[in-house]
C-alpha cells in the first residue's frame, strides 16, 4: 500500500482511539522521509533546505500523521527539561511518547569504546540504581506524565563475564523493580536469547511489567517470542521491530541510508506487526499495545507502517476500508 499522510493517519488513529494500540516510529528525525512523511518547503532557510530547522520542528509534523513515537535519544543520556519541553509543546495533548530508559542506568560494564570517555572497561555504579531511575529520570518526566507512554529498560548482550547465569539476572531484575516507582508502563527489552526462561516472564510479570518484544540481530524472531510468552500475558504490550535477525545495526545502516525506499522485505516480522495489531483490535482497549518500527529493518519504517497497515485493513471492492 502506497504511503498516503491521510490516509495512513486516519488508520493509525482508529487503532489508538478504538483499540488502545499506538502505532509509531523509532525516533523521527530523518531527512529521507521528505517527500514522504515530510514536505520539504516547510523547512527551507530561504531558498534551501535548513537541517536545523528541520531537526526542531519536524516533530509536529511528524505528529500529523501518527499518535506516538519512541524516543531513543533518552538512552544515551538524562533528557534536559528543554527538550522534554520541546517535545510536549510540539505535540497535540493526545500525543504519547515512549522512552528508552538511560543507559546509565542498564549498562553493568561500559564498553571499550571511545564514546564512554574514561569509563570504558569499567563497572557501572549505576547499574539498576532506583534512585537513579526516579530523581534522575522519572522526576523529569513527571510534568508529562499523562503523555508517557512505554519506559524502555533495553539492556545490551551481557556477556559470561557480566552474568554467569540468565537467573542472576532475574534476581538483580526483580529486586530492582521491588524497588522502582509505581504507577508507570515499565517494559524490558533484553539482547540475551537463552534468558528467555518461564521464571524471566514470572518476574516481569509479577511486577506489572511487560517483556518488550524485539525483532534484532541475535535475538529469535518476535513471533518465536510471542509463542513463548502470549501478547495477553504481558500487563501491555511493548513491541520494536528494530533489525532482521542476523542483521548487524551498521550492515544495516549502511545498505539503506538514507532511508528513503524499502530495500529488503522481512516477512516474519511483518506477519508479527499484523498478529500484534489484529490481537489488539480484537480487545476491548483496556491493554494498551506500544509499537515501534525503525528504518533499520526494511530500509523506510514509513513503507514498512503502511504496507502491514493495508493487510489489517484491506480495502473491499470500492475501495472503501471496512468499520472495524
Amino acid at each position: 500500500m502506497l504511503f498516503e499522510r491521510k490516509h495512513i493517519a486516519a488508520l493509525v488513529r482508529r487503532l489508538r482511539d478504538r483499540h488502545g494500540a499506538f502505532l509509531g516510529t523509532s525516533s523521527w528525525r530523518y531527512e529521507g522521509w521528505c517527500g514522504t512523511l515530510y514536505d520539504e518547503d516547510r523547512y527551507l532557510w530561504g531558498t534551501h533546505f535548513s537541517k536545523k530547522r528541520f531537526r526542531e520542528r519536524c516533530l509536529e509534523e511528524y505528529a500529523e500523521t501518527f499518535p506516538s513515537v519512541c524516543v531513543d535519544a533518552t538512552y544515551y543520556a538524562l533528557p534536559r527539561k528543554r527538550f522534554l519541553a520541546g517535545l510536549v509543546e510540539h505535540t497535540p495533548e493526545d500525543f504519547v511518547f515512549s522512552f528508552k530508559v538511560p543507559d546509565d542506568i542498564t549498562i553493568r560494564t561500559f564498553p571499550r569504546l571511545p564514546s564512554f570517555g574514561g569509563r570504558a572497561g569499567k563497572g557501572n555504579d549505576f547499574f539498576l540504581s532506583h534512585e537513579l531511575l526516579e530523581m534522575g529520570f522519572l522526576l523529569r518526566l513527571e510534568k508529562m506524565r499523562e503523555r508517557v507512554g512505554a519506559l524502555i529498560f533495553e539492556f545490551s548482550h551481557f556477556h559470561p563475564g557480566e552474568y554467569a547465569h540468565g537467573r542472576d539476572f532475574v534476581a538483580d531484575l526483580d529486586a530492582f523493580f521491588s524497588r522502582a516507582p509505581k504507577g508507570w508502563n515499565y517494559a524490558v527489552e533484553i539482547r540475551n536469547a537463552n534468558w528467555l526462561h518461564p521464571d524471566y516472564f514470572a518476574m516481569l510479570s509479577s511486577h506489572g511489567v511487560a517483556h518488550v518484544y524485539n525483532q534484532w540481530t541475535r535475538m529469535p524472531p518476535v513471533l518465536e517470542q510471542m509463542a513463548l510468552h502470549p501478547p495477553e500475558e504481558n500487563p501491555f504490550v511493548a513491541a520494536r521491530f528494530l533489525l532482521t535477525p542476523g542483521r548487524s545495526h551498521e550492515w544495516s545502516r549502511e545498505q539503506f541510508e538514507p532511508f528513503h525506499q524499502l530495500r529488503e522485505i522481512d516477512p516474519g516480522a511483518r506477519e508479527a506487526m499484523s498478529r500484534l495489531l489484529v490481537g489488539a483490535m480484537a480487545g476491548d482497549g483496556s491493554r494498551p499495545i506500544y509499537l515501534y518500527v525503525g528504518n533499520e529493518l526494511e530500509g523506510n519504517a514509513l513503507h514498512t507502517i503502511s504496507d502491514v497497515l493495508g493487510g489489517v485493513f484491506p480495502a473491499d471492492e470500492g475501495g472503501l476500508l471496512p468499520e472495524v
